[in-house]
């Protein structure tokens, strides 16, 4: 629906091509990055009881609440197609431009459910996290025990002193002479 009421744009909006453009990368992007930024860390977290996973979940999926918000209210300007753009387009013309305004009315409508979804996904969530006696420690000991055992990361950290250690040297024996 979001692609076909951003594609009657064209017609009565200056800024028609940004929200048909972002309504295809919309529709390209969200199922996937949805699949990678916040269903696998909430599956790992569930799984194996991670508290890093549990934040990471928490900071995305409050993200997309955020642009559920945006996209509900359609802020003219930022490539959606809510209530405000919405409303504008009721006052503008004739019988088609008030049909795609109804439409993307009911998109509006859609985006503001999802976001009361989001809201509460996020509390069911976050009361399973609190049963499980994680914290935000917890999620940081995780972070930093998961880091340090990464062989990359250890070859980097010893690469990087090392560095220091040398150029502090040679400043010194510059410095002394």
């Amino acid at each position: 629906m979001y692609f076909i009421a951003s594609s009657q744009l064209p017609s009565t909006s200056n800024r028609s091509g940004m929200t048909f453009g972002l309504s295809l990368l919309f529709l390209i992007l969200f199922t996937p990055c949805s699949f990678v930024c916040w269903y696998r860390p909430i599956y790992k977290a569930f799984k194996s009881d991670s508290s890093f996973n549990f934040f990471l979940f928490f900071f995305v999926f409050f993200v997309q609440f955020c642009v559920c918000i945006v996209q509900f209210f359609g802020i003219d300007g930022c490539g959606t197609v809510g209530l405000i753009n919405s409303l504008a387009m009721m006052t503008v013309g004739g019988v088609g431009t008030k049909a795609t305004a109804g439409v993307m009315m009911i998109i509006g409508f859609l985006f503001g459910f999802a976001a009361l979804l989001d809201i509460v996904m996020l509390i069911r969530v976050h009361r399973i996290y609190r049963s499980t006696g994680a914290s935000f420690a917890k999620a940081q000991a995780e972070f930093a025990h998961g880091m340090m055992s990464n062989r990359t990361v250890q070859e980097t950290a010893g690469n990087a002193t090392s560095a220091a250690a040398r150029n502090a040297v040679s400043q010194s024996m510059s410095g002394g002479r």
